[in-house]
């Protein structure tokens, strides 16, 4: 190989991966529609009840580094509304989970309605605006709670 086609072949190859990284890193955190199963909380061996408006289903592992700040986020807009819960599931020891709900990646959160069914599901860190839009969507009369003054206003 002459080291023309060296250069052309790494120029190439550079220009792959960066497309391959700008489509993976605009999918990031984006919230996509999905009208999917009905889960209920021994599926996921959780003991704790789904929300009667809507639940934040978090799938992580141990070893994820944007697990703990998705976790804040999701229970901080969970506290925030009333009848929403966030649940976090640990998929470290259960791969089973992840086949089931087809988690590539952690964090996944799942946005299910209170009937317990699948309405969005986001792959990443998710966005503040995004989770509270897919929310509002499964909840229009769901109200936030300021928490400057502890009383409810609509947030739009």
């Amino acid at each position: 190989m002459n080291p023309f086609e060296a250069i052309g072949l790494l120029f190439a190859l550079l220009v792959a991966t960066t497309l391959l990284g700008v489509v993976w890193r605009a999918r990031q955190g984006r919230v996509a529609r999905v009208t999917g199963d009905i889960i209920v909380p021994a599926d996921v061996a959780t003991t704790l009840d789904f929300g009667p408006a809507a639940t934040l289903l978090q799938f992580s592992t141990e070893l994820c580094a944007r697990c703990p700040g998705t976790r804040r986020l999701l229970a901080t807009v969970a506290e925030s509304r009333p009848g929403v819960v966030h649940v976090d599931v640990d998929l470290t020891h259960r791969a089973d989970l992840a086949n089931r709900y087809s988690i590539l990646q952690t964090p996944t959160t799942l946005i299910l309605d209170g009937a317990g069914r699948v309405r969005a599901r986001v792959g990443g860190a998710p966005d503040r605006a995004k989770i509270n839009e897919a929310l509002d969507s499964i909840t229009p009369t769901a109200r936030t709670l300021s928490p400057a003054s502890g009383s409810s206003h609509a947030e739009r």
